[in-house]
């Protein structure tokens, strides 16, 4: 399949696999998030710094070594530069390349509701973090913080604040302070740390009980 009909076939997937997501509810609350996700990290082939880097991404895609690594990393880059499209089909491709249940389906699904955030798409961001959680086995430490600065961001806030209150009776020591953020969220960007300090601040003023 050529370069065209694979890019055509891969905003078809994304957009397919993006609309599935929209449709699915969030997993329900439990009491504690204390498992580790492998997925959850941000998925790159190369340094950021990597002279040439969208040249030599290019490169591993073509010659398949980190081929999926190479189009999130792509992909990301494409949005950046508001390259939405290209950034969709990059995401269909990279999904269309793995197993829909693997590690790897999830850190993608996890890469792009990143992206999707921080190009103003709460909603579809939300789809996809739900989407990636439903598929961990335990209960991830990513879930709650980050379902939680999903819900703020839409105004769902007391849905919001109870996703927050799994984070902090999991680790209250370090849920409770926000100056542990920087610490706790490393790849968060400043502006998505003070928002989750808000979720904090709606938490402290009124914890809500559980269950």
């Amino acid at each position: 399949m050529g370069m065209t009909m694979r890019l055509a076939a891969g905003v078809l997937l994304a957009g397919f696999l993006l609309s599935t997501a929209q449709a699915q509810s969030l997993p329900k609350i439990a009491e504690f998030y204390f498992d580790e996700d492998v997925a959850a990290k941000p998925l790159q082939a190369l340094p950021v710094d990597q002279p040439g880097l969208v040249d030599q991404l290019m490169k591993l895609r073509e010659r398949g070594r980190k081929a999926v690594e190479a189009s999130v990393q792509l992909a990301s880059i494409a949005y950046a530069e508001g390259r939405s499209e290209l950034a969709n089909k990059l995401y269909g491709e990279a999904l269309g390349a793995v197993g829909d249940t693997s590690a790897q389906a999830r850190a993608i699904r996890w890469n792009h509701a990143w992206d999707l955030y921080r190009q103003g798409d709460a909603e579809a961001a939300l789809a996809l973090w739900a989407a990636a959680a439903e598929g961990t086995r335990g209960n991830a430490a990513w879930v709650p913080p980050t379902l939680a600065l999903a819900l703020w961001k839409l105004d769902r806030k007391d849905e919001a604040v109870s996703w927050f209150a799994a984070a902090v009776r999991t680790e209250p020591e370090q849920w409770n302070d926000v100056s542990r953020f920087a610490q706790l969220l490393p790849h968060w960007q400043d502006g998505e740390r003070a928002q989750l300090a808000e979720v904090q601040q709606a938490w402290a003023a009124s914890p809500p009980a559980w269950p």
